[in-house]
Formats: structure tokens, C-alpha cells, sequence
């Protein structure tokens, strides 16, 4: 019987990767006098790979990354005043209004009171509180976890932190990387709802997927039937 049910945030619980995309245009232009933007978005991705070790994830990593970029294809010709652009890039992105996916709200609500629920996030520590307090969501949420890194020993931490047991757990997110894989080593469930975008550093080729079993939703308004169906069997 499953008894918590953790999720997911960026892109799971609302709207992430659009802020991101549109962040990446805005730096193409910035740099198009420089290099093209494909040039650009290649270089910016190699440089973001590199930095999350030293970084984390979340919206300054990736500012640092443009930044870092832009000295690199420009050869230190970046100016002051770009760079100050691509700050203001960085404050724009910190200060969108967090646009909930459809059905998030009433499926937490519904969940909520039946259920103990969790989010378990990467990201930066002020920036997915900040959100989390501005969904209007976050009361339904009896543990909130923002890590570094989603990896089997994080979540068999969590679970042990906080007296879950592994088979009364399931994990909800639109990564099957960080999400869904290292969910099932631990030997809990593990539900799959794909957003319309992809990051590519969440992205899992299909050799990895083989021998792993897990749901997938076209919704996360589909959640409560899912569970219905689980708990009889």
C-alpha cells in the first residue's frame, strides 16, 4: 500500500523549462554579433554539463555558465554592459510568476487527504522555497527535500530520514534520469509524466530504460485513478 507520495518540482508541479528557453534566446541575440546561435547554445550546454559539479543546478549555475560563455566565445570582448544583461537575465527568470501545469492544484488537494506528500527537488535552496511559498501549494506538502543531486543514496537517505518505507513510496517527476531510475533501485515506484520539453542533461537513451518497469501518465490529474488501481492490485 502506498502511504507517501513525493514530487517532483520544476516541470512536474509547474511550468520550468519555458523560463529557461526563453532565457537562451534572449542570450543568442546578445552574442549573435559574435557567433551564431546554434555555435552559442552548443557551447552554453557544454559549459553547463561541466559547471553542475561546481555549481548545482537552478538559475545562478546556469547565469554563471552564460557569463563563463560569453568570456569564452567573445575572448574576454564581452563588455560590462552585456554582462549586466545577462544578470538582468538572471533576475527576470528569478522573478516569473510560477504558472502551475493543468490539474497540479486539485489532484494536491485531492492527494493531500488521503495521502502524506512530499517534494523532493534539485535546485537552488532560496530559489525553489521562494517558489514553493509563491505556488499557493506548498501547506499540502508534509516534507519538502531540495537536494543536489538525485541519485539512489538520495533518496534511500530520504526515506530513511524520515521512517518511509521503500515499498510504500512512490516518486512522481517528468525526469526519467533523476526521477524514475534511481527510485526503482531502492525498490519503490516510480510514475512518469513527460513534459513537453526535455533537458538534455535528463535525457536517458533506451538501452538505459530496458528491464525497468514503471507508469506512465499523460497527466498528473491522472494520479488518483493510477493509485486506485494499484491499491487493488
Amino acid at each position: 500500500m502506498i502511504k507517501t507520495i513525493a514530487f517532483d518540482a520544476d516541470d512536474t508541479l509547474w511550468h520550468n523549462e519555458p523560463i529557461f528557453l526563453h532565457a537562451k534566446e534572449k542570450y543568442q541575440r546578445l552574442l549573435a554579433g559574435y557567433h551564431d546561435e546554434s555555435w552559442t547554445e552548443r557551447h552554453l550546454d557544454e559549459a553547463e554539463s561541466r559547471n553542475i559539479q561546481h555549481f548545482g543546478y537552478g538559475i545562478k549555475g546556469f547565469t554563471l555558465s552564460m557569463i563563463e560563455t560569453a568570456c569564452d566565445l567573445t575572448e574576454g570582448r564581452i563588455t560590462g554592459n552585456e554582462i549586466r544583461e545577462i544578470i538582468g537575465f538572471a533576475r527576470e527568470m528569478l522573478a516569473s510568476p510560477i504558472d502551475l501545469l493543468d490539474g497540479v492544484r486539485e489532484t494536491i488537494e485531492e492527494l493531500a487527504a488521503n495521502y502524506s506528500l512530499m517534494v523532493i527537488t534539485k535546485g537552488d535552496l532560496f530559489d525553489q522555497e521562494a517558489k514553493l511559498a509563491r505556488s499557493g501549494i506548498g501547506d499540502h506538502f508534509a516534507k519538502v527535500e531540495i537536494v543536489s543531486s538525485k541519485v539512489k543514496a538520495t533518496y534511500k537517505g530520504i526515506l530513511e530520514r524520515n521512517g518511509i518505507v521503500a515499498g510504500e513510496f512512490v516518486m512522481v517527476g517528468n525526469s526519467l534520469r533523476s526521477d524514475i531510475l534511481p527510485v526503482l533501485e531502492i525498490g519503490s515506484r516510480a510514475v512518469y509524466i513527460p513534459y513537453k520539453t526535455e533537458w538534455f542533461h535528463e535525457k536517458v537513451s533506451e538501452e538505459e530504460m530496458r528491464e525497468h518497469e514503471f507508469a506512465t501518465l499523460e497527466s498528473i490529474a491522472e494520479m488518483p485513478a493510477w493509485l486506485a488501481k494499484v491499491s487493488m492490485g
